[in-house]
């Protein structure tokens, strides 16, 4: 059974169809590259995954359990869709540090948040204790993406790459069980972008679930074990990277690797 299980997932902005009924499976410890046009559907998908967006149709399913199911009449309390986007990491384009908190501060605030929530319920004090492990926690993460010695540094004194690490690692923070990544190289400078690729081959290699939108082609190749690509809100092709750009079937595939081959 595939640990993650989308089936005929629709959005709709008005009139306007976003997403055409998108299925796919990814399996534990996988890389999945989603390629495709800007307009085809991409980051659609990605918030609907996360829901920061709700999709019109379809049902989202993780590890057998339910995450959404369009035919299900209940709505969701915030609680809820809060516990529900645990289950996934996502890394933004535009880093979206907070200026005012170091990059420790960064890293442990979703875990600080957890631990005063658990609190409240429990109708407890937050434990000193947890908290301490939740710092501990964020050094090590930061070690491991090479960011060990800024972590009493703000935003403001990191280049682009640096800031996008740092959002690797609060993703990283929660132990999501899958890691998001939305076009995690766009804003960066080109001499930038490799230290982020590498930590993701990283990642990669330690085994962690991913779903990473990408206009990398590189990457979707050589690091991917599936790639989808997307046009027009469907999915035009998926398979393995070499099916997907050494043996297109689809004409727009062929058209947009040929394109992406010449850029």
């Amino acid at each position: 059974m595939a640990m993650l299980q989308v089936s005929g997932l629709t959005k709709k902005y008005g009139a306007l169809d976003v997403l055409k009924g998108i299925d796919f499976t990814l399996d534990k410890g996988q890389v999945l590259s989603i390629i495709g046009s800007s307009g085809s559907g991409k980051t659609t998908l990605l918030r609907c995954l996360n829901f920061l967006e709700k999709p019109n149709g379809g049902k989202i399913t993780l590890n057998d359990g339910i995450l959404f199911d369009a035919t299900d009449a209940k709505t969701a309390t915030s609680d809820e869709i809060r516990q529900k986007r645990l289950h996934f990491g996502l890394v933004f384009q535009s880093f979206n540090l907070f200026p005012q908190y170091t990059v420790l501060e960064n890293v442990t605030l979703a875990m600080d948040l957890q631990e005063k929530d658990r609190a409240k319920q429990q109708k407890r004090k937050p434990s000193k204790e947890a908290i301490q492990n939740n710092r501990k926690k964020a050094r090590q993460i930061l070690k491991d993406v090479g960011l060990e010695q800024k972590a009493d540094s703000y935003p403001f004194q990191l280049s682009g790459g640096q800031q996008q690490r740092v959002a690797i690692a609060r993703a990283l923070a929660l132990e999501p069980d899958i890691l998001c990544f939305d076009e995690p190289t766009s804003a960066l400078d080109p001499e930038l972008t490799g230290e982020v690729l590498r930590v993701m081959k990283e990642l990669r290699e330690r085994h962690t679930t991913m779903i990473v939108v990408t206009h990398e082609m590189d990457f979707a190749y050589n690091v991917s074990d599936k790639v989808i690509f997307m046009a027009n809100g469907k999915i035009e092709e998926e398979g393995t990277p070499q099916q997907v750009f050494d043996t297109p079937k689809s004409e727009l595939t062929k058209a947009f690797v040929n394109k992406s081959k010449n850029l």
